[in-house]
């Protein structure tokens, strides 16, 4: 089975309950959705056509233990939890970032699933599966991407849906790089106390000039 694979590389994961950790990233080719604001237009079409065992053999040259499947959208390739499975079976940990819009149903349990919840600043709140809500395990993050006031309300909103078990400190608030500052998200965090977890882009403080490979 192949994949269409924009980049792989190995750097620090700026996002996510494992911010900090150096990790390998495999970049998937392709998106559904076109977002104001992202920052990856590259691998909406670019990409080298790899085996599941090309993939994996690239990875397991960095010596790292900590695998992101990310994107494009990866959940658009079939040979995505084809992946994700091998990798697990092969003993790495695994995360998996999604979009939101696609069912994360098929995806090994035993993989970390980032699910981001597309806000109205995105342009494309309306493709959202909120039975993806329904689908988290407890181990599993979920993503609000806040560019407004009225994306923070939205945010507030989606969060009452989730189950009440969901650990709040596995959803993460995140500020749109250039719309509104960490602070003021923060601020409105602290103001309703409410019961999430603030996240920086790591990525963009270290390499505040890179656009690509971190």
């Amino acid at each position: 089975m192949t994949l269409r694979v924009n980049e792989i590389f190995y750097s620090i994961q700026g996002e996510s309950l494992y911010a900090g950790r150096p990790c390998v990233f495999v970049r998937l080719t392709g998106c559904n959705l076109r977002c104001t604001y992202c920052d990856t237009c590259y691998a909406y079409e670019e990409g080298t056509m790899m085996t599941i065992a090309d993939v994996v053999d690239r990875v397991s040259y960095f010596k790292c233990p900590l695998i992101e499947i990310t994107g494009g959208e990866p959940l658009l390739q079939e040979g995505t939890p084809s992946l994700i499975y091998r990798l697990l079976e092969n003993g790495y940990e695994v995360l998996l970032e999604t979009n939101g819009s696609l069912d994360i149903s098929g995806i090994d349990k035993r993989c970390i699933k980032i699910v981001d919840i597309k806000c109205p600043t995105s342009g494309e709140s309306n493709k959202n599966d909120f039975e993806n809500l329904k689908r988290v395990n407890f181990g599993d993050q979920i993503k609000f991407v806040i560019g407004s006031r009225k994306d923070y309300d939205y945010a507030k909103g989606i969060k009452k849906k989730l189950s009440p078990k969901f650990p709040g400190n596995h959803i993460l608030f995140s500020s749109v790089f250039g719309k509104i500052s960490s602070a003021t998200l923060a601020e409105w965090i602290l103001e309703d106390h409410l019961n999430v977890r603030l996240q920086l882009q790591l990525q963009k403080i270290i390499w505040p000039h890179q656009d690509r490979g971190v």
